[in-house]
């Protein structure tokens, strides 16, 4: 659970709901063939339950109420790899800001693979 903090008092969000969000606004950015799970717990997680999409390729992590979000993705070829590991870093961000009210540090994108 993130804690935020405002004026009103303070909001707790569900990393579930975080996942969510970011999975799919990172998956409806041009470029991007999908998410890929990334450690032993995402690898396993992905071996057992199929259905858990939201969960693949986004780590989540606080550092003192701002979050820090690690993107494993793959892409696919021929795109601007720079181009779209930039688009996304933004989008998340403003997505993250404007739709749940957090403040965001960094967005880390990792392009773990290429797909025709």
């Amino acid at each position: 659970m993130i804690k935020a903090c405002n004026h009103l008092g303070t909001i707790g969000i569900s990393m579930k709901y975080l996942r969510t969000l970011i999975s799919g606004t990172v998956q409806s950015c041009f470029g991007v063939a999908g998410m890929n799970s990334y450690g032993a717990l995402q690898g396993v997680d992905a071996l057992i339950k199929k259905n858990r999409a939201a969960n693949k390729g986004v780590i989540i992590r606080q550092n003192n109420n701002k979050l820090i979000i690690d993107l494993h993705i793959t892409v696919t070829y021929g795109v601007n790899v720079k181009a779209i590991t930039e688009s996304i870093a933004h989008k998340v961000g403003y997505v993250l800001t404007e739709q749940a009210g957090v403040c965001v540090e960094s967005v880390n994108v990792y392009v773990d693979g290429m797909v025709n």
